[in-house]
């Protein structure tokens, strides 16, 4: 039984498929949704014009998996779990009444939820967040509606946030962002956040830090201004990019234990722990931080494919784990992107490493070669041992991408020193000489050994 029909559920009833054929293994998913298989990461360039068709962002039909002998079955929720009697209730939301279906192996998959402050649930239309294609295709429908919307108003200034802001500025919307923090982006160190501030602004974006929302009006049913201390914001269209959290409320109420971040621990075969018989995947587990050894909730697409296919893998009788996390995450702001991998400052600091950080500005290609770019590098290494603990690129095309390098060395645990060695390829439209990441690498190495 799998509850959820997106990357980790589906990802999972695939792989047990592969294993074990319907005689030796029936398959049943539930899903609340009108889609299987898609990719919520690319519901902002959807909405921005970037990706032309909803249907491109589904990797996988229904009919698809139906045809592998998976009964998949759209539009239902699933209501209770009833561990005891080993089943599930769910409803059918096209009308069907309610279903029970028993199980001896349980798939919780069912994903996040955006966070929805108290003063966001108006009775009005125009608040939306961003989290399944459903809701996707809504903020489409209320951009293409009568009147059509001219003030974009995006509160939060994470990925989601200035992903959609694009996404706002590229239909042609007015578009503020409001930011309750210092900067937008902190998931990146306010030296990098600023560079971001700045391209945002660069854009026509009003961009407002330190931004506490009190209220959202409306007028006649639609969503119509947003109130902060000092200033009201008219709106057409409200954008809540505030985060999301682990959609365990079904989970917990079945008894299922649920962990500091809110997401449900699990062992390294994507078990649920204390609970026989029961596996989680995706964005509503909690996960691991190898740099740290502490839990942490981790939404992203990546993950929730990985552990689905683990819990797959165990489920059919085969043997995998998932050994964790670090961090890596990229995003874009029209043509500025923004990459981090392993730690911040903040976060070196909260885990009680003595860190130097070495920033370098380069340049995409070589710097004689038509169409080079700048970037920032900026790298976090452990003080007495030069322990890659993480790094952060801000910069134009073909920076964002260099981060998977820095996460390579972050997973393995190299040093900045053994960094400066790496085989890095080169030619002139593809990089410098010393390439960027070499470059703050022998930077930080520097800094390590200033006080030897």
């Amino acid at each position: 039984m799998v509850i959820g029909g997106d990357a980790a559920g589906m990802s999972a009833a695939s792989q047990a498929r592969r294993r074990l054929k319907k005689d030796k293994l029936e398959i049943v998913a539930f899903e609340k949704g009108h889609f299987t298989s898609y990719s919520a990461c690319g519901i902002p360039y959807w909405i921005g014009g970037a990706v032309e068709d909803r249907d491109l962002l589904v990797a996988r039909e229904p009919a698809a998996f139906r045809a592998l002998d998976i009964d998949v079955r759209m539009r239902h929720e699933v209501l209770a779990i009833d561990l005891d009697k080993r089943e599930v209730v769910a409803r059918d939301l096209s009308g069907g009444g309610e279903v029970r279906e028993g199980f001896d192996q349980l798939v919780y998959a069912t994903g996040a939820v955006p966070v929805t402050p108290d003063w966001a649930r108006i009775s009005g239309g125009g608040v939306f967040g961003v989290q399944t294609l459903d809701d996707g295709s809504a903020i489409h429908a209320w951009l293409d509606s009568d009147p059509k919307p001219q003030r974009a108003v995006v509160i939060g200034g994470g990925y989601i946030g200035v992903e959609m802001a694009e996404a706002m500025v590229r239909r042609g919307l007015d578009v503020v962002l409001l930011e309750k923090s210092a900067q937008p982006m902190s998931t990146v160190d306010p030296d990098m956040g600023r560079r971001v501030a700045e391209a945002i602004r660069g854009l026509g974006i009003e961009v407002h830090t330190d931004a506490h929302v009190q209220g959202i009006e409306t007028t006649n049913g639609r969503v119509s201004a947003v109130v902060t201390p000092g200033r009201t914001l008219p709106a057409d269209i409200v954008v809540l990019g505030l985060g999301v959290r682990p959609n365990t409320a079904l989970a917990a109420a079945a008894g299922l234990p649920l962990g500091v971040t809110g997401g449900l621990p699990t062992d390294l075969r994507m078990r649920v722990l204390g609970a026989d018989g029961v596996w989680a995947a995706g964005d509503c587990v909690q996960s691991v931080h190898r740099m740290t050894g502490q839990p942490i909730h981790a939404p992203l697409g990546t993950h929730a494919n990985k552990q689905g296919r683990v819990a797959g893998i165990n489920i059919g009788g085969g043997y995998a784990t998932f050994p964790g996390v670090i961090g890596t995450a990229v995003t874009k702001v029209c043509d500025l992107e923004v990459a981090r991998t392993g730690l911040t400052e903040k976060e070196a600091t909260k885990a009680g490493y003595a860190f130097v950080t070495a920033s370098v500005d380069s340049t995409s290609r070589a710097g004689y070669y038509p169409g080079a770019s700048s970037m920032t590098i900026k790298l976090v290494a452990e003080k007495r041992t030069g322990l890659l603990l993480g790094g952060q690129i801000v910069g134009r095309q073909e920076a964002a991408k260099r981060i998977d390098a820095l996460a390579i060395a972050v997973w393995n645990r190299m040093t900045v020193e053994e960094m400066t060695a790496l085989d890095l390829s080169y030619a002139p439209p593809f990089s410098p000489v010393w390439d960027p990441v070499l470059i703050a690498a022998r930077k930080a190495t520097e800094a390590v050994h200033a006080d030897d």
